[in-house]
């Protein structure tokens, strides 16, 4: 019931059965577009399948079904029967391992051409697995809950014929089962990983009838994500559509809605805990509401007992012995160090001649744990100053020592977390190639003004730039593509997808203007206020932000003449908006004369992928983009 409840909602089917996310979408351009490959690999000599990949991410919300291929037939004059492997398939191109959901036929079962033999759970969404032949299920190698099986490897064994399911030898599953008995064990590890931090401090043994609510994957790429606020509180109601708490994930704050009723025992995740993994245990629920105060005092009792034990080693180790040195002289950089890292320098032996104590004692010190911590109310007791040059050389440590230590850690939120590892891995992964052109902005500014003067509709040169480059992308095709890493190969886009920077507190977002060359100025424009009020809010939805096609990033606004914007991945190309600006060039009337003329010229920087773009196709695309805001009139057509 939870499984059919969780379907249409894919992407959180690692999430407990009886929570979803209420704004969430499985979908991305970049996974739809994927989708189209088709691939029918036999490995292992013919005995590992990857059935044909169909279209699992072709629709949001879509009940996906994966139709499963005649598998590899081995046969063979000697003792093993007819049979086939069934190999784990490959549902996605990222995809390199899955899970098991759940097992729809049990071995010995017939097996009829549509029936659902499996469901597995991919990094992006959970799939039935269909049979298009008749046969009878041999042999299950990955039983229910195995975590992580690799593309290709066996999952199952299927035969013809009822009586052969007997006649299989040993020597054709024991390969296959070593890896089930591995798998099985891998998973028994994971499962125990994932409530470590729970097991440890709860015995759920002696709390009655409960459900441990854990973090669940709100997007493919989530790994962790951060509990921003309960809705709920302990011993508080939960019906049915209740909106519990909200979660923020890697690309937005979500709602998280039960899909059952109880009552919330015992929080474990507090408000603003961060980094929380994906499957650790966030919340009790229970269905009786007597049990919830047997909860409370139970998880708290064990809390506090646990906590208390280590409190108490602190307590005894608090005062270590130490050892007392005496020195007659600190050398200024042994000083530094010993102001750095707040040691007691009467606990450092100097070596240094007639006993001065040396940068290198101080080292040595930090390195061996011998050197130890100077009280916060202890101040560093050194010999007094013999002259003058001393004083001034104490002066000044001391005076570098409070410029080092004058900062401030800024926390980061998880979107830009995610942001600063995903810019990372796009500059040391793509070739980025960058172009610089310069384009006549007076045509652009004429047609805006006399938009709003005529029809009263107003714009910003944003909106018009926007459709100027969905415009250049459709003119140019080869540019409106991305860079297939599974099979290296470039993929031409079906649409034109603009993705625009947008700042907000908690990081750069990118809403998408879907198929903005078949839409009108005035449309991109309203779309683009409403996009980028949600981001700024917070509320974006998943397929407002994930997928496009191509991106553009504009610091026209601030006194920014020029710069060089990062890929963002999977795309191919981010287009770099500068300021205008009012420059004297030569221009020529119409009876050929040359005078001199004030223009407002705006430079523009493609930063493109050089696997995708060679220098024909970014010069093509610069090319229709400098005459499309040459005659901006075009974009009407």
């Amino acid at each position: 019931m939870a499984l059919s409840r969780l379907r249409h909602h894919p992407v959180i089917s690692r999430a407990p059965s009886l929570l979803r996310a209420r704004y969430l979408s499985s979908t991305s351009r970049s996974l739809s577009r994927n989708s189209k490959l088709q691939n029918s690999i036999a490995e292992d000599g013919g005995t590992l399948l990857r059935p044909r990949l169909f279209s699992p991410f072709n629709g949001v919300g879509n009940r996906s079904e994966l139709k499963l291929l005649s598998g590899i037939r081995c046969y063979s004059s000697a003792e093993p029967p007819a049979h086939v492997v069934i190999g784990m398939p490959a549902l996605s191109p990222t995809m390199e391992q899955g899970n098991i959901a759940k097992w729809r036929k049990k071995e010995g079962d017939k097996i009829e051409v549509g029936d659902i033999i499996c469901e597995i759970e991919t990094d992006k969404a959970t799939l039935e697995f269909e049979s298009l032949e008749e046969g009878y299920l041999a042999k299950i190698l990955a039983p229910d809950g195995a975590k992580d099986v690799p593309v290709g490897q066996p999952i199952a064994i299927t035969v013809e014929d009822l009586n052969d399911i007997q006649n299989i030898p040993e020597s054709v599953l024991g390969g296959s089962e070593v890896k089930e008995t591995k798998s099985a064990q891998s998973d028994v590890k994971s499962e125990e990983t994932v409530q470590k931090s729970s097991s440890e401090k709860i015995d759920a043994s002696k709390l009655p009838p409960h459900i441990f609510i854990e973090m669940p994957a709100l997007s493919p790429t989530m790994d962790q994500g951060n509990i921003a606020r309960w809705r709920k509180q302990e011993g508080e109601k939960i019906e049915v559509g209740d909106i519990i708490c909200e979660i923020e994930t890697d690309k937005a704050t979500l709602e998280f809605e039960c899909l059952e009723e109880g009552y919330l025992a015992k929080i474990l995740a507090p408000e603003g805990s961060k980094d929380v993994a994906v499957g650790q245990p966030i919340a009790i629920t229970v269905e009786d509401p007597a049990d919830v105060e047997l909860v409370k005092s139970h998880v708290s009792g064990n809390l506090a007992a646990k906590e208390a034990k280590p409190a108490q080693h602190a307590t005894h180790d608090k005062e270590p012995t130490v050892q007392k040195y005496s020195f007659s002289r600190i050398s200024p950089s042994a000083k530094l160090l010993i102001a750095q890292h707040k040691l007691d320098a009467s606990s450092i032996m100097a070596s240094g001649p007639r006993g001065t104590l040396l940068k290198s004692d101080v080292l040595n010190a930090i390195k061996s744990g011998t050197g130890a911590v100077k009280s916060s109310s202890s101040e560093l007791k050194t010999p007094p100053p013999k002259s003058q040059t001393q004083t001034h050389t104490s002066l000044s440590v001391s005076s570098e020592v409070q410029q080092l230590d004058s900062y401030m850690d800024i926390p980061n939120s998880q979107i830009r977390k995610v942001i600063a590892r995903r810019l990372l891995e796009s500059k040391q992964n793509i070739p980025h190639l960058y172009l610089t052109a310069d384009v006549i902005l007076d045509p652009l500014l004429s047609f805006r003004k006399e938009l709003k003067d005529k029809f009263g509709v107003k714009v910003s040169v944003n909106d018009i730039v926007i459709k100027t480059v969905a415009m250049a992308l459709r003119s140019v095709p080869k540019a409106n593509a991305f860079w297939d890493d599974n099979k290296g190969e470039i993929i031409l886009c079906d649409s034109v997808d603009i993705s625009i920077a947008v700042a907000t507190e908690k990081g750069l977002m990118t809403p998408i203007v879907k198929n903005a060359d078949h839409k009108s100025i005035s449309s991109i424009s309203l779309e683009i206020k409403e996009l980028a009020e949600k981001a700024r809010a917070g509320k974006l939805t998943p397929n407002e932000f994930q997928g496009g096609t191509f991106s553009i990033s504009n610091l026209g606004m601030f006194p920014v003449d020029q710069f060089c914007a990062i890929i963002n991945p999977p795309q191919s190309g981010i287009l770099a908006i500068g300021r205008g600006n009012t420059v004297v060039e030569p221009v020529f009337d119409e009876d050929g004369t040359e005078r001199p003329a004030a223009v407002t010229k705006m430079n523009v920087t493609l930063s493109a992928d050089h696997r995708v773009f060679d220098g024909e196709v970014a010069g093509a695309f610069l090319g229709a983009l400098k005459s499309n805001f040459s005659d901006i009139r075009r974009l009407l057509i």
